[in-house]
């Protein structure tokens, strides 16, 4: 009997929003669970925003007072050691993530084995650590803590203003909002030869539903983020 074809599944993010973090853990603890082959796909949240017609949950200042309380009971559920940075506005809407982004999509093209890694080392840096993500030494040093070679990864940074790498994180913005993208993450599932578009950190359950798998909760015995 031949084993059941692994589906693909297609996580669109940016390392700037919170509550893509929880998904990302969670992704990633699956992946060891279902029978998936999950993609990482960074883009750049801005340009999902703009070409969504959308705007940014914190800019509400309601929204902007739940996401505090709520953050923090879900990094709880999750084991996710999760901290506000001390200014979110100045890290979300000034310093921004197109740096990052680039650096994350330079990883990719040429040695995504440590895609996964640096990521998470990056979310740990904004929402654990307090620390910056757009200057040169602050991507060298999640890349050191990612496990990425120093000689690798100065290559690597040299070639974030490469078209190629712009061109990448542009065509993978541009297919998140082709399937109907409008924030991170934005999930895709592809089920019988269908995609199935995924919003949030919320929809675990019922995407575990259309794969075909079974949901155990957010598995924080399988936790990698590490204080």
């Amino acid at each position: 009997m031949a084993a059941p074809t692994r589906k693909s599944v297609e996580f669109f993010y940016d390392v700037l929003s919170p509550y893509t973090w929880l998904a990302f853990e969670v992704m990633c603890r699956y992946q060891q669970k279902w029978n998936i082959d999950l993609k990482l796909r960074p883009f750049f949240l801005s340009g999902i925003m703009q070409g969504a017609d959308n705007r940014p949950p914190g800019m509400v200042p309601a929204k902007a007072t739940y996401m505090g309380k709520d953050l923090k009971r879900l990094t709880d559920m999750y084991q996710v050691p999760f901290k506000l940075p001390s200014n979110p506005a100045e890290v979300m809407f000034i310093k921004g993530s197109i740096n990052a982004g680039r650096f994350l999509t330079a990883v990719d093209m040429n040695c995504d084995q440590y895609l996964e890694e640096l990521t998470r080392q990056l979310f740990l840096r904004i929402y654990y650590r307090d620390e910056d993500i757009t200057e040169p030494a602050s991507l060298m040093s999640a890349a050191a803590k990612a496990g990425i070679p120093e000689d690798l990864a100065r290559q690597l940074l040299s070639t974030i203003k490469d078209q190629a790498v712009k061109d990448r994180l542009r065509q993978n913005t541009q297919a998140a909002l082709d399937h109907g993208a409008f924030g991170s993450p934005t999930i895709v599932a592809h089920v019988d030869g269908k995609p199935q578009m995924f919003f949030g950190s919320d929809r675990m359950e019922l995407m575990a539903h259309m794969l075909g798998e079974k949901w155990y909760g957010p598995l924080p015995e399988l936790a990698k983020a590490k204080m």
